[in-house]
């Protein structure tokens, strides 16, 4: 049974759809589910939806759509919801774990008594969900990785945090799209770069894609960065395989 939703004023110009108070693959999918049934429906005035870990956020023109109105409009589309995973799309991501770029690789290998070969095994070999968008542009959070990641953030954020690191705490993983302050534990870079004013959207990654690192050496790191500085690195989705009707 899912959770009663609860909608909730954002200000003048949004209205918040929240699926009860757990941050799980389940309310997830209820999430980007009503996020796509909203899309399809069109509705005049919505302006944009953002999705998060427990609730979908949607911007509306006041002058167009009033909140009364939207919310009538949304109520019938959360009815019926089902939680099955949506086709996002898949992503091989390059990852550098060499111990110049993943400042915390050992540390938290100490933390969870691991070896920092082991960390880079079980953190590479998780696929991983993006719950949701937000904090920096084009940052992903990413859920899927075993308990013992489990960190809480570092006692002493670091001031500057170079874009492309991969970090982790509580269990979820980051990347950092540009430098900026940060307090999660710094496992590894990527080349890739994840906001790009000439895509369209700039975003590289949404809500209900799927991440999977895959590691690389520094000469390989290296090359691939001095391939994105000149706008060579064009990374795809990886190809869904198709399904036959009726398989």
């Amino acid at each position: 049974m899912n959770p009663e939703p609860r909608y909730l004023h954002s200000g003048d110009t949004a209205l918040v759809v929240e699926f009860g108070e757990q941050i799980d693959a389940r309310v997830s999918g209820l999430v980007l589910a009503l996020a796509q049934r909203v899309a399809d429906a069109a509705i005049a005035g919505v302006v944009e939806l953002v999705p998060t870990f427990r609730s979908l956020m949607v911007h509306y023109d006041p002058v167009r759509l009033g909140h009364a109105d939207l919310k009538g409009r949304l109520a019938p589309l959360v009815l019926g919801l089902q939680a099955a995973e949506l086709a996002g799309r898949r992503w091989r991501i390059p990852a550098c774990y060499d111990e110049s770029l993943g400042l915390d690789l050992a540390d938290v290998a100490g933390r969870i008594g691991v070896s920092p070969n082991e960390v880079i095994e079980q953190h590479s070999a998780a696929t991983l969900h993006v719950y949701m968008m937000g904090f920096l542009p084009g940052l992903p959070y990413l859920g899927g990785l075993p308990p013992e990641f489990g960190l809480p953030r570092r006692e002493n954020p670091r001031i500057k945090v170079p874009a492309g690191s991969i970090a982790v705490a509580m269990a979820m993983t980051v990347i950092y799209p540009l430098e900026s302050p940060g307090g999660w534990h710094i496992l590894a870079r990527t080349p890739v770069p994840l906001w790009d004013m000439r895509r369209d959207p700039p975003a590289l990654f949404a809500a209900g894609d799927k991440i999977v690192f895959e590691p690389v050496s520094l000469a390989e790191y290296e090359a691939l960065l001095a391939r994105a500085a000149a706008g060579d690195l064009d990374l795809a989705p990886e190809v869904q395989p198709t399904r036959e009707p009726g398989a």
